[in-house]
């Protein structure tokens, strides 16, 4: 299954696109990372079947190992492409809510969407990591 991370604006040379960069080197799964300008701009076609997770302050907030299971049930499933969708600072329209399969959330905290980028990157290492065995999560 693969791993889409489309995000809008462009991350550039910064200390959260080198976080990026370094989680996304770490990933076995097939992963792709798409930038949008901050208006506009066309969000590539699916895989179909696929699943589209928004990153909203209103949505639900899981634990690693809830996001885990999901990817491994989705993956199961059949589903080819797993998207997750970064706003811009606006976040996101409510239509593109309604559309979502998933809004997930890092919290009650409001966090700037390049550092939001960072911690999507990690977390889905952390979620292959875990499903492939592998020792990086440390679940206490």
């Amino acid at each position: 299954m693969l791993l889409h991370i489309i995000a809008r604006g462009k991350i550039g040379r910064s200390p959260e696109g080198e976080l990026v960069e370094r989680y996304l080197k770490r990933l076995t799964w097939p992963h792709k990372l798409t930038e949008l300008p901050d208006r506009g701009g066309t969000v590539p076609p699916a895989l179909a079947p696929a699943v589209t997770v928004l990153l909203d302050e209103r949505g639900k907030a899981l634990a690693s190992s809830e996001l885990a299971a999901r990817l491994d049930k989705w993956r199961v499933s059949g589903v080819r492409e797993c998207r997750f969708l970064l706003g811009a600072a606006d976040g996101h329209e409510e239509a593109e809510r309604a559309g979502a399969d998933l809004l997930l959330s890092f919290g009650a905290a409001t966090w700037p969407h390049l550092l939001a980028r960072a911690m999507l990157a990690e977390q889905l290492y952390r979620a292959t990591s875990w499903l492939a065995g592998h020792p990086y999560h440390r679940q206490g």
